[in-house]
């Protein structure tokens, strides 16, 4: 297939604006995933990287510094981490370029990079380095179909159901301030998650991630296997509500702790039910992150 990268306005945002520093020329594929992993590393205020794989997260993370982030990321699911897109919204440290690497990588993109680290990185030919300007949401996503266009405003974490002190309890106890703050975060991950999704986190990072599955009890399944011991204790967020308590039981069985979902379901009484059986806290936010694309 041939492709082309055309500028969407007069003044050069996004990937627009990037200024690749090294590596081969970047495919339609390359693109698509750098943007995909550039929203997600900025769907959250603390230092946060986001890897991705055919346009879906296989890891994502915030620490305290860019490179602790990285290593939470990758450690997700380092196997899936081969050949993704790693995006950084802070300057790429020496010692985060020096874990990058030790792995495949296609590309790279950060806002800046550390004296010391682009030489570190270009030592392999073949990654890709991006210098990214700063990062613009634009305002509207575009899909063409037979017969037309579709236009929609982008999604965005920037609704009042996304913040936490809007978010209603439906079961369970008072939950712990580290539980609160992995919470928040699962529900920013997964945003960038294709539907159906289930993310799975534990202090700042996920661990398991079921997405673009046909029904959410497979999701849930996939983040479950995905997580393997790591689940235990960990936090869920689905980015639609659970139709049915099945989904959210093979949570629950394996050892979640408290779950955020949109609610809304015509049996959202069945699954609170299940969750308060089990003793866990669930949240209902009201909104949900439905990605289709």
């Amino acid at each position: 297939q041939s492709a082309a990268f055309y500028r969407s306005s007069n003044r050069a945002i996004g990937l627009a604006a990037t200024e690749q520093l090294h590596g081969k020329e970047m495919s339609f594929n390359n693109f698509t995933d750098a943007d995909a992993a550039w929203r997600a590393a900025w769907d959250h205020n603390e230092p946060c990287v986001a890897i991705i794989k055919h346009a879906n997260p296989c890891g994502v993370a915030i620490g305290e510094n860019i490179a602790d982030a990285y290593a939470k990321a990758h450690a997700c699911d380092s196997i899936s981490a081969f050949g993704g897109v790693v995006a950084a919204n802070r300057e790429i440290s020496v010692e985060m370029a020096t874990a990058l690497s030790e792995i495949f990588t296609e590309v790279v993109i950060a806002p800046s990079y550390e004296s010391g680290a682009i030489e570190i990185l270009s030592k392999k030919p073949s990654i890709r380095i991006l210098k990214a300007s700063e990062y613009v949401r634009p305002e509207l996503e575009l899909r063409p179909v037979l017969g037309g266009l579709l236009i929609q405003s982008t999604d965005a974490i920037d609704a009042s159901g996304d913040s936490f002190s809007n978010w209603k309890q439906v079961s369970g106890g008072e939950i712990s301030d580290a539980i609160r703050a992995d919470l928040e975060f699962a529900w920013r991950a997964i945003r960038s998650v294709k539907s159906n999704a289930i993310l799975l986190a534990k202090d700042g990072a996920s661990v398991g991630i079921g997405m673009g599955q046909v029904n959410r009890v497979d999701s849930a399944g996939l983040a479950v296997a995905r997580a393997g011991d790591r689940v235990k204790n960990s936090v869920a967020a689905s980015d639609a509500f659970f139709p049915f308590a099945d989904g959210l039981q093979i949570l629950i069985d394996a050892g979640v702790t408290a779950v955020v979902q949109p609610g809304g379901s015509v049996r959202d009484e069945a699954v609170i039910a299940a969750a308060t059986k089990a003793g866990i806290a669930m949240f209902f936010t009201g909104v949900r992150h439905f990605s289709h694309a």
